[in-house]
């Protein structure tokens, strides 16, 4: 069923299972996922899978993140992890998905398009039901900043969940780039949803000497070149598709709060480590956030707007 006006703010599953392939863009390999229901308070789990045997399961939560230096891994053993969830993760965050089981067959999430696009399609796809459980939120109380050189970020008191997402790049294509809103499943889906990962030519040998990037083709990765241009032909679908990218990045790590926070988060030339860090650095100070279940004004709005996108 679809979600109803008396359900709102309650927590939220798909109605069907939805299965995805495409090619892992790290390993090269192709891989399969599907999104299964589950049931209130399971949270957002995925388990690697080798035939029909689970070798591994991880709970999407801060504390089971490990390597952050070119994407999000959950697990700390590549025999066992699972990589590339960020894409995945922003979609599931957006749209108000709270439980959810993932099969995944490979090391790593299919890359699809480099964005989130093709995972908001196969979540409206099937749909989200609601369940009778209410959902929690986590209401920022004072700021929590960490810092890396210039690099920053930063948790806010603010009503609502918004993120502020600003990007400075030696590279005359990019240079310094902002991008500001409220997170709902619309400005998602229209602003955010179809930025794509991108990547300098000059990186390219070096992330293949070190086994990485093996996937990445001018299908899922807006490249560019020694001489500052974009290589692929249909050139970017948004002016700013940069900074846009990097915020969906931000969505799909703090979605590893494990539930919605209330609050603004803001970072300047930040990334997956840096998202990751802000976020333990939040969670590691028990005065700086409270676990409430009424969600703010601004937020119930974006949920009555998803109760129209999400409904099968």
């Amino acid at each position: 069923m679809g979600i109803g006006i008396g359900l709102l703010g309650f927590q939220t599953t798909i109605a069907n299972s939805v299965t995805l392939s495409g090619t892992g863009v790290h390993s090269g390999a192709e891989v399969a996922i599907t999104f299964h229901p589950a049931e209130a308070d399971s949270g957002i789990v995925f388990q690697r899978m080798d035939g029909d045997r689970a070798i591994s399961e991880f709970r999407a939560v801060s504390s089971q993140v490990g390597n952050t230096d070119l994407c999000t891994v959950l697990g700390f053993s590549p025999a066992t992890s699972i990589a590339t969830i960020e894409h995945v993760m922003a979609a599931i965050y957006a749209l108000s998905l709270d439980n959810l089981l993932i099969e995944v067959h490979g090391a790593e999430m299919p890359i699809m398009d480099g964005s989130s696009a093709p995972f908001i399609e196969a979540i409206e796809q099937t749909g989200l039901r609601a369940l009778a459980v209410k959902r929690r939120y986590i209401r920022i109380l004072k700021p929590v900043r960490i810092e890396s050189g210039s690099s920053w970020s930063e948790f806010t008191p603010y009503d609502g969940m918004r993120f502020e997402v600003a990007i400075d790049f030696d590279c005359p294509l990019i240079g310094r780039q902002d991008w500001k809103g409220d997170l709902t499943p619309s400005v998602f889906k229209t602003e955010l949803s179809r930025a794509r990962t991108f990547g300098f030519m000059r990186d390219v040998e070096r992330m293949w000497a070190a086994g990485r990037g093996l996937g990445s083709s001018l299908e899922n990765s807006v490249v560019i070149s020694d001489d500052d241009t974009v290589i692929n032909v249909e050139g970017l679908r948004y002016k700013d598709e940069f900074v846009r990218h990097k915020t969906l990045d931000a969505v799909g790590d703090l979605a590893l709060a494990g539930m919605p926070f209330i609050g603004c988060y803001r970072s300047y030339r930040g990334g997956h480590k840096m998202n990751a860090n802000a976020l333990k650095a939040l969670m590691s100070d028990p005065t700086a956030y409270e676990i409430v279940e009424t969600a703010t004004r601004r937020q119930r709005a974006a949920q009555r707007e998803g109760m129209a996108v999400n409904a099968p």
